[in-house]
């Protein structure tokens, strides 16, 4: 029987304290010590966990052979470099990095410590996306919408990294192809930096993604739509349903001429279209809680020696393109501002 995996967490607000929660569900995976800087946040999870608390993620170094950091974002490069150069793996909640700089110096240091780096990517743990994906093959249009109420949760950072982030990385696994251009525009309202933005990806082979993110909503959404040659999916992350919209045997044959519309769907066309010009799949999946399996894999991965789902280097190249938004959100103001269509300045 191999020893137990020796792992702690860091910063154990909301999120690191699911991540203690789950990793004390894992077999063959002990959990040893939670840090954060809050002292009585670390004791009273300590407590409630069964592990040793403290003040500071340093206390952990020689303790734990990996580490989930959930701290704020402009942390993550201390930390991280901190256990990754002595060669203890990290799981790193998104963004890696504010910057491309910083996400370039987790990645060195994974490589000088030999040690395994997993950016915090959940979404490609969502179960729902995980069935749906297999479903298509080149997408050749995405939309994507991420909103969400103020949270005061990643107030170090903007929307883009805070939020779009999970969309750009999903669309770049989905896409495989790489970035020629990106146009953005973005509004601050409440927080000093961007709270809502929209991006348009056109990428080498011909695909284009619409996403936008906010973080000033009175409602959650997280969809996605995939359109490719066999149909389009329709994907709810927190609803966990994916459904497939796919041209009927009648369309592809022939058979119906979807342009005229017969006496039967005049006075209500949705039937006759869900019966005779789409079919419309529910696509079934194993629920699982997303985080478990991220989890999961990342012990997997230290485990068996491998690259792990979500790699370092797709962290840093997600990153990469959250700061070309920042850049064409920048470049878009400047010439809305050489127009003279803004008179004052913004954020």
């Amino acid at each position: 029987m191999p020893e137990p995996l020796r792992v702690g967490v860091v910063g154990v607000g909301r999120l690191g304290r699911i991540h203690a929660r789950v990793y004390g569900e894992l077999e063959g995976v002990k959990l040893i010590a939670v840090a954060d800087t809050d002292g009585e946040a670390a004791s009273g999870t300590a407590k409630a966990f069964g592990c040793e608390g403290s003040s500071d993620f340093r206390d952990l170094l020689g303790k734990v052979d990996a580490v989930s950091v959930a701290t704020p974002t402009s942390t993550h490069a201390d930390i991280g470099t901190a256990f990754l150069e002595r060669g203890v793996h990290v799981l790193m909640e998104k963004p890696m990095g504010r910057t491309l700089e910083e996400a370039d110096r987790l990645v060195a240091s994974a490589k000088a410590g030999d040690a395994l780096l997993q950016p915090g990517h959940v979404e490609r743990f969502n179960p729902a996306l995980q069935a749906a994906e297999k479903a298509i093959s080149t997408p050749l249009f995405i939309e994507a919408h991420r909103l969400s109420p103020f949270s005061f949760r990643s107030s170090d950072i903007d929307v883009t990294l805070d939020l779009m982030i999970h969309d750009i990385d999903i669309i770049r696994h989905l896409v495989k192809s790489p970035l020629e251009r990106v146009d953005a525009v973005g509004v601050s309202l409440i927080s000093g930096s961007e709270d809502i933005a929209n991006a348009r990806f056109t990428f080498a082979n011909g695909c284009v993604a619409n996403v936008t993110a906010s973080r000033v909503s009175a409602k959650r959404m997280r969809k996605i739509r995939v359109f490719s040659r066999e149909g389009y999916l329709s994907l709810d992350y927190g609803e966990l349903r994916a459904l497939l919209f796919q041209p009927t045997e009648d369309v592809l044959h022939g058979r119906v001429n979807p342009l005229e519309i017969p006496d039967e769907a005049k006075a209500d066309p949705l039937p006759y279209f869900l019966t005779h010009l789409v079919n419309v799949k529910e696509i079934p999946f194993n629920e699982h809680e997303p985080l478990k399996g991220e989890l999961e894999a990342f012990v997997a991965s230290i485990r068996d020696g491998r690259t792990p789902p979500v790699s370092g280097e797709e962290g840093r190249a997600a990153i990469e393109i959250a700061e070309a938004v920042k850049l064409a959100m920048r470049e878009h103001m400047d010439r809305v501002r050489s127009r003279g269509m803004i008179l004052e300045d913004t954020p």
